[in-house]
Protein backbone atom coordinates (compact mmCIF):
# COMPACT_ATOMS: atom_id res chain seq x y z
CA UNK A 1 0.00 0.00 0.00
CA UNK A 2 1.35 3.43 -0.96
CA UNK A 3 1.71 5.98 1.85
CA UNK A 4 0.83 9.69 1.60
CA UNK A 5 4.42 10.67 0.78
CA UNK A 6 4.50 8.39 -2.29
CA UNK A 7 0.97 8.93 -3.62
CA UNK A 8 2.26 11.31 -6.31
CA UNK A 9 5.20 9.02 -7.28
CA UNK A 10 4.77 7.42 -10.72
CA UNK A 11 8.28 6.04 -11.33
CA UNK A 12 11.66 6.01 -9.59
CA UNK A 13 15.20 5.19 -10.68
CA UNK A 14 18.04 4.90 -8.14
CA UNK A 15 21.76 5.40 -8.78
CA UNK A 16 24.14 4.32 -6.00
CA UNK A 17 27.49 6.12 -6.11
CA UNK A 18 29.72 5.51 -3.08
CA UNK A 19 28.39 7.43 -0.09
CA UNK A 20 25.80 9.11 -2.29
CA UNK A 21 22.53 7.85 -3.69
CA UNK A 22 20.69 9.70 -6.44
CA UNK A 23 16.94 9.28 -6.89
CA UNK A 24 15.29 10.26 -10.16
CA UNK A 25 11.54 10.33 -9.51
CA UNK A 26 8.67 11.04 -11.87
CA UNK A 27 5.85 12.59 -9.89
CA UNK A 28 2.45 14.01 -10.66
CA UNK A 29 1.14 17.29 -9.29
CA UNK A 30 -2.40 17.82 -8.07
CA UNK A 31 -3.40 19.28 -11.44
CA UNK A 32 -2.09 16.17 -13.25
CA UNK A 33 1.17 17.60 -14.63
CA UNK A 34 4.20 15.32 -14.44
CA UNK A 35 7.54 16.59 -13.20
CA UNK A 36 10.93 15.17 -12.24
CA UNK A 37 12.34 15.31 -8.72
CA UNK A 38 16.07 14.62 -8.41
CA UNK A 39 17.34 13.91 -4.90
CA UNK A 40 20.93 13.50 -3.76
CA UNK A 41 21.21 11.66 -0.45
CA UNK A 42 24.63 11.59 1.21
CA UNK A 43 25.51 9.51 4.28
CA UNK A 44 27.28 11.56 6.96
CA UNK A 45 29.12 9.89 9.87
CA UNK A 46 29.05 11.78 13.18
CA UNK A 47 30.65 10.85 16.47
CA UNK A 48 33.64 8.68 17.29
CA UNK A 49 35.15 6.48 14.60
CA UNK A 50 34.64 3.32 16.69
CA UNK A 51 30.91 4.02 17.14
CA UNK A 52 29.74 6.53 14.50
CA UNK A 53 26.19 7.79 14.21
CA UNK A 54 24.98 8.09 10.62
CA UNK A 55 22.64 10.74 9.28
CA UNK A 56 21.62 11.56 5.74
CA UNK A 57 21.92 14.95 4.09
CA UNK A 58 19.47 15.44 1.22
CA UNK A 59 19.30 17.96 -1.60
CA UNK A 60 16.36 18.14 -4.01
CA UNK A 61 15.89 19.60 -7.45
CA UNK A 62 12.50 19.85 -9.15
CA UNK A 63 12.37 19.90 -12.94
CA UNK A 64 9.15 20.92 -14.69
CA UNK A 65 8.07 19.97 -18.21
CA UNK A 66 8.60 23.43 -19.70
CA UNK A 67 12.30 23.16 -18.78
CA UNK A 68 13.07 19.55 -19.87
CA UNK A 69 14.65 20.44 -23.23
CA UNK A 70 16.79 23.28 -21.84
CA UNK A 71 17.91 21.14 -18.89
CA UNK A 72 18.90 18.15 -21.06
CA UNK A 73 20.73 20.41 -23.54
CA UNK A 74 22.70 22.10 -20.76
CA UNK A 75 23.45 18.77 -19.04
CA UNK A 76 24.70 17.24 -22.30
CA UNK A 77 26.88 20.29 -22.91
CA UNK A 78 28.54 20.38 -19.50
CA UNK A 79 29.08 16.61 -19.40
CA UNK A 80 30.58 16.76 -22.88
CA UNK A 81 32.97 19.50 -21.78
CA UNK A 82 33.77 17.77 -18.47
CA UNK A 83 34.42 14.47 -20.30
CA UNK A 84 36.66 16.06 -22.91
CA UNK A 85 40.44 16.03 -22.56
CA UNK A 86 40.59 19.08 -24.79
CA UNK A 87 41.46 22.12 -22.60
CA UNK A 88 40.39 24.43 -25.46
CA UNK A 89 36.81 23.20 -25.02
CA UNK A 90 35.67 26.02 -22.72
CA UNK A 91 32.39 27.82 -22.15
CA UNK A 92 31.65 30.17 -25.04
CA UNK A 93 30.05 33.60 -24.59
CA UNK A 94 26.26 33.83 -25.02
CA UNK A 95 26.47 35.41 -28.51
CA UNK A 96 28.45 32.48 -29.92
CA UNK A 97 26.18 29.88 -28.32
CA UNK A 98 23.34 30.84 -30.60
CA UNK A 99 25.15 29.71 -33.74
CA UNK A 100 23.25 27.33 -36.01
CA UNK A 101 25.63 24.38 -35.49
CA UNK A 102 27.11 23.74 -32.01
CA UNK A 103 30.68 22.50 -31.73
CA UNK A 104 31.12 18.82 -31.00
CA UNK A 105 33.40 17.59 -28.21
CA UNK A 106 36.12 15.05 -29.02
CA UNK A 107 34.55 12.44 -26.73
CA UNK A 108 30.95 13.56 -26.40
CA UNK A 109 28.67 11.96 -23.85
CA UNK A 110 25.02 12.24 -24.75
CA UNK A 111 21.82 11.48 -22.92
CA UNK A 112 18.63 10.78 -24.82
CA UNK A 113 16.07 11.60 -22.15
CA UNK A 114 12.45 11.66 -23.18
CA UNK A 115 9.52 12.59 -20.96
Amino acid sequence: MMNDVDKDLLFSETVKAGKRIYYFDVKQSRNGDKYVAITESKRIADGPTDNPHFTFEKHKLFLYKEDYDKFVAALNKVIGIASSNNPAQQEQPQAEEQSAEPEKAENPTSFDIQF
